[in-house]
């Protein structure tokens, strides 16, 4: 039975949880900043693999199911995976009575694995899940040469110096019969004896701990400088193989964890071989009760089929392997008293309530701060100060308040209300329609957000400044130098000699050659250069560099295309955006708000008075005069009994929103108007701030439109109406370079092949996309027609 289309509510949902995985995947993997905890990011991924399962089409390029993790930001060059580094799918606790109910996932995975092969209780090894950064190590002839963070899974970033300072790698491998090409995969980690010696001395000397083991082992490795790193005592252990070339491995996973541990790499002592589903779930206990005394934090343990023959068999889904599984452990809780609940401000500006705890311990770990997500989180658990509450260390990194013990609650308390205002910056916190959390709406001034902006402003798809990385915002921010992007603009060659030398100084990391007397200069004089030339840049990019919320480089490119100016998209109310292509209430309300701030509106004058200057500027689209009307601005107010013939009815009659208010229902009935109808019309109008949102918008609507030409004197695009995919490598051009050409065109790009595609480029080595293209007989163009379609247009 063929699986039905998803409904618009399925599609919305998919995407809503897309944008929280990847924010999530962001804190975590980019910023080694978590916040949500390990459970609630498994439960979005699950959902998500769940719809996308139940409906195919909503499967898209860059869902996180088809990721491993974020991309890495910094200075560290790119390296390729010659063998992309894979993520594994989760196994959790289910409530049941017995072992089968409780470990439902476990013993699914073993079951297929066991009627996909036509085995009996198959072989698994087995080991601890190290909590840790995953990381590659590439030997050429028994000699380290390389060695890279798994990034995404398919490129991550080249840290061959930092890991060289790692004691536990070898330099050069033991023994001999190793492969003239052996890339090994396994995981640095901070045990926990140096992670607590590390925090020690940071609070004697005044400096600022590590929030956790798993952190200090990432912050560590994405340190530009290596002697940082060698000041912090890392640990590794392997726990699989890549690339191997010119030699044979053993045909099973625990028989090459055993050569490599004659080659010189530690591995785990709790590396076991267990059989069929009662070895699991046997191991998993075992491992569970000793992991409060292991030397390494753990949250969980993996499971893998042991044949390489039986794991190539099994194969892989989603980018995830068939023959391996992650088994969670339970999340550890404890109760203590909540003492205050204050709002936290984000780098991306959400506000997130935090209870402050008195001193608790959980998971071996003192805990005094514990999130409670959001404001609906808060009033669902009814949380209020001097409340005794259930704190839950969810995958061992950020705590969570899980529930109340509403019999110890103190008498006179009072529930807990969202503050109207940011406690950072004293803009107002506002909550999207629909949306759970709050946000701060001062995103280019408040100090919270402030690096998270400024990191986004510089980035190669916004304003493109080279060099202008995470480590120098952070110093630039933390030494006052810059407060908002406009501040970039303003600075001097000893500005920036200054900040190095003191975050040189704060840092312990002086060269020499400074010791010395000698000051180089042409790195500061190539950021000034970068920053020089960024000035000159395109509205949609403008637009995108202003870490607007939900505005990606998509809906960026809209409102570029649509309204023309920036003077036009930063005075246009909601209504009139969402009429645009792609832009919903919740993009449009985030616009609006955006632009009403008056530190954001200051902020972008004062960009353009430094001398930012939008190259691509023109007048409105065309478009619009068929976009926009009385009549579509009246249906989508959302006044009931309103549709598309009530509001054309209305629109006919009264020719303007001022009009249908002055005349009143009487005249609305004569019109032709329902009763119910002008009885809704009549409270609508009632309301004052929606009345004056009504006039604004149409006023906004005949601005607009004045200056916009009409339609007939713009050429039609080459390809305006055509849905193009991209699918395998292109020889001549990147993706992004072909998607910004073709979209120059008129082509909306998309991610997955329809039928309503239109035509699907293929390069090399491409996939299922150009089989699903032939199956539905869609025109498959090769590279040399692309280019050739470009070089006509003279793109």
């Amino acid at each position: 039975m063929s699986k039905q289309s998803a409904s618009p509510s399925s599609a919305l949902r998919a995407e809503t949880l897309r944008k929280q995985i990847e924010h999530a995947n962001y804190r975590y993997h980019v910023l080694d900043d978590p916040e949500i905890p390990d459970a609630d990011y498994d439960a979005l991924m699950r959902e998500l693999e769940a719809l996308e399962a139940d409906h195919p089409e909503l499967i898209t390029p860059d869902s996180p199911t088809r990721r491993v993790g974020a991309r890495a930001l910094g200075g560290f060059a790119e390296v390729r995976h010659a063998l992309p580094m894979l993520s594994l799918g989760n196994a959790f606790e289910q409530d049941g009575g017995n072992d089968r109910e409780r470990y439902r996932d476990v013993s699914e995975f073993e079951r297929r694995i066991e009627q996909t092969l036509g085995r009996r209780e198959p072989a698994f090894s087995v080991e601890p899940k190290l909590d840790g950064l995953a990381i590659s190590l590439r030997y050429e002839n028994g000699v380290f040469v390389q060695g890279a963070t798994r990034g995404d899974g398919e490129t991550g970033e080249e840290v061959t110096a930092n890991l060289r300072t790692v004691r536990a790698i070898p330099l050069r491998l033991r023994g001999e019969g190793w492969p003239r090409v052996l890339e090994v995969r396994g995981e640095v980690i901070m045990l926990r004896k140096d992670f607590e010696a590390f925090n020690a001395y940071a609070r004697e000397h005044g400096e600022k701990p590590l929030a956790n083991p798993r952190n200090g082992a990432a912050g560590s490795l994405r340190q530009l400088d290596p002697a940082i790193t060698a000041k912090r005592k890392l640990s590794f252990y392997a726990y699989a193989v890549g690339a191997v070339e010119g030699g044979e491995l053993p045909d099973t996973h625990s028989k090459t964890l055993q050569k490599l541990r004659e080659w010189g790499f530690p591995v785990s002592g709790e590396v076991d071989v267990a059989t069929g589903f009662d070895g699991l779930i046997a191991y998993f206990r075992r491992i569970g009760a000793k992991r409060d005394k292991l030397p390494y934090d753990i949250d969980g343990v993996v499971y893998k089929l042991d044949d390489y023959a039986g794991q190539r068999e099994m194969g892989f889904v989603a980018r995830a392997p068939r023959w391996a599984i992650a088994h969670k452990f339970p999340a550890q809780e404890q109760s203590t008293t909540v003492e205050a609940i204050e709002i936290q401000i984000g780098r991306t500006g959400a506000a997130t309530p935090v209870a402050r705890l008195a001193p608790v311990q959980v998971a071996g770990v003192t805990v005094t701060n514990a999130t409670l997500h959001n404001a609906d989180q808060v009033a669902r658990l009814d949380v209020r100060v001097g409340d005794t509450v259930i704190v839950r260390r969810a995958g061992d990194v950020i705590p969570e308040v899980v529930r109340v013990i509403p019999e110890h609650r103190p008498a006179q308390t009072h529930a807990w209300k969202m503050p109207t205002h940011c406690p950072v910056c004293g803009s107002a916190l506002v909550r999207e329609e629909g949306e759970a959390a709050w946000r701060c709406s001062g995103g280019l001034i408040c100090a919270a957000q402030r690096k998270e902006a400024l990191i986004h402003f510089a980035s190669r798809r916004a304003l493109d400044i080279e060099g202008i990385g995470e480590r120098f915002v952070d110093a630039l921010v933390d030494f006052g130098y810059v407060h908002t992007p406009a501040d970039l603009y303003k600075l001097t060659l000893n500005d920036f000699l200054e900040m190095k030398q003191r975050a040189d100084e704060r840092d312990g990391t002086v060269p020499e050659t400074v010791k010395a007397g000698k000051i180089a200069t042409k790195w500061a004089e190539n950021l000034l250069q970068a920053i020089e030339a960024s000035k000159k840049t395109t509205l949609s990019r403008f637009l995108y560099a202003l870490g607007i919320v939900h505005i990606g480089e998509s809906t960026a490119k809209t409102l570029a295309s649509w309204l023309g100016r920036l003077e036009w998209v930063r005075s246009m109310p909601a209504p009139i955006l969402r009429e645009l292509p792609d832009i919903g209430d919740e993009v449009a309300g985030s616009i609006a708000a955006f632009f009403r701030q008056d530190g954001n509106r200051a902020v972008v004058d004062a960009l353009l008075a430094e001398g930012i200057t939008l190259s691509d500027e023109s007048e409105p689209s065309p478009r619009l005069h068929q976009k926009l009307s009385q009549a579509v601005l009246l249906e989508n107010a959302g006044i009931n009994g309103i549709g598309q013939r009530n509001a054309e009815l209305l629109a006919t009659h009264f020719s303007s929103m001022g009009k249908l208010y002055s005349s009143g229902s009487t005249h609305w009935i004569t019109a032709g108007l329902p009763q119910h109808a002008a009885v809704s019309l009549d409270e609508f109008f009632a309301d004052t701030e929606r009345r004056s949102a009504l006039l604004e918008a149409e006023a906004a609507m005949h601005r607009l439109l004045a200056a916009a030409p009409q339609a007939d004197v713009v050429t039609a695009l080459p390809l305006a109406g055509q849905t193009a995919v991209l699918t395998g490598t292109l020889s001549g051009m990147g993706r992004d370079e072909a998607k910004e050409k073709l979209e120059a065109l008129g082509a909306k790009v998309a991610g997955s092949v329809s039928k309503k595609t239109s035509f699907v480029v293929a390069g090399e080595a491409a996939g299922s996309k150009l089989d699903k293209a032939q199956e539905l007989g869609v025109e498959v163009w090769d590279e040399a027609r692309l280019l050739d379609l470009f070089k006509q247009h003279g793109i």
